[in-house]
């Protein structure tokens, strides 16, 4: 079989594999589909702080299932995706009830080998039935989960101001599920295709653009002067959620679901005075695949609206570059 390869930083090709056979606690999926993340573009980049190589990248996919002797309750030939996050199962942090942080955590195309492949691997107990979605439904919904799980975090609730410092991929996720809970959403970017692609896709009534003078003042008449309760960080940019500390409420939580390497620092009496509560989100959890799941069946999500750009499987090596160049307007690849 065909993998697609990282095999140092900006090092990319296509290797020929033995096809993988059957066994105890693996999984065989022939993809049908699968989703270019920012975190394959950061490993690519050397800029993914988890990330080892050699490896094989992508981790949002969607498929046939090929080959199992163990997924209890699964057919062969039916649809599925995968949870992408392996964890142990007995570290403190899995017996809390959190296999999103594992201490020994394992994510697909980051700590070990990916989807970019035509028949993967995987933990049998990390595949999630299709009920009935399309294989581009399925693809999308890791990334919905992840937002999904950034707004359980938070503890986002109905009628609540969240501003958003940046309006990326997982942020667009992450801003549907916000509002399927009930927030007010603000989105600021610098990408003026992705604002207008917030109010005409999403409905967002309250966009800013970076360059706007004083965003703080607008985004005080937006709230009637309270400034949001929420500031949601997906960019993983350092500029960008330093900026976030200066437009938070008093009594506001922060929540960080992007990730970049190095330090963050912050003022710590503009912080104290406000007793803010800074969180991270890591990764997602089964209950996050199915709520998402649940809200594409509703017809609360449409993922058609965010696939903008397609390719072959011989495609990805030559065109990834083109994917993060802002004039190419993609949303998802």
């Amino acid at each position: 079989m065909k993998v697609f390869f990282c095999k140092n930083q900006g090092g990319k090709e296509y290797k020929s594999r033995e096809q993988p056979i059957t066994t105890n606690g693996r999984s065989i999926i022939k993809i049908k589909q699968i989703g270019i993340c920012g975190t394959d573009i950061h490993a690519i980049g050397g800029t993914q702080p988890f990330y080892s190589y050699p490896r094989i990248l992508g981790h949002e996919l969607s498929g046939i299932l090929e080959g199992t002797n163990d997924a209890e309750g699964f057919e062969m030939g039916e649809k599925v995706t995968i949870l992408p996050y392996f964890n142990c199962n007995y570290c403190v942090a899995c017996k809390n009830g959190k296999p999103d942080c594992c201490m020994r955590m394992q994510v697909c195309g980051i700590h070990t080998d990916g989807g970019i492949a035509e028949y993967p691997t995987v933990p049998s107990n990390s595949l999630v039935r299709g009920k009935g979605l399309s294989y581009d439904e399925l693809a999308l919904i890791e990334p919905f989960a992840i937002g999904a799980h950034g707004v359980q975090r938070a503890r986002i609730e109905k009628g609540e101001w969240v501003l958003f410092m940046g309006a990326g991929p997982i942020e667009l996720c992450t801003i549907e599920m916000a509002q399927i809970a009930g927030a007010k959403v603000i989105a600021l970017d610098l990408n003026e295709h992705r604002l207008q692609f917030c109010k005409e896709k999403l409905n967002i009534q309250y966009t800013i653009h970076e360059a706007f003078g004083n965003i703080s003042e607008a985004i005080q008449e937006i709230t009637y002067g309270d400034l949001p309760t929420v500031v949601v960080d997906a960019t993983g940019n350092r500029k960008a959620i330093n900026d976030g500390f200066k437009l938070m409420a008093h009594g506001d939580s922060y929540i960080l679901i992007g990730l970049q390497k190095g330090d963050n620092s912050f003022n710590h009496p503009e912080f104290h005075k406000r007793e803010s509560t800074w969180m991270r989100s890591r990764n997602t959890t089964r209950s996050d695949f199915e709520h998402v799941i649940n809200s594409i069946k509703m017809g609360k999500i449409d993922p058609a609206n965010y696939i903008t750009h397609s390719a072959d499987f011989n495609k990805p090596k030559f065109i990834f570059e083109s994917w993060t160049r802002p004039e190419n307007e993609v949303i998802k690849a």
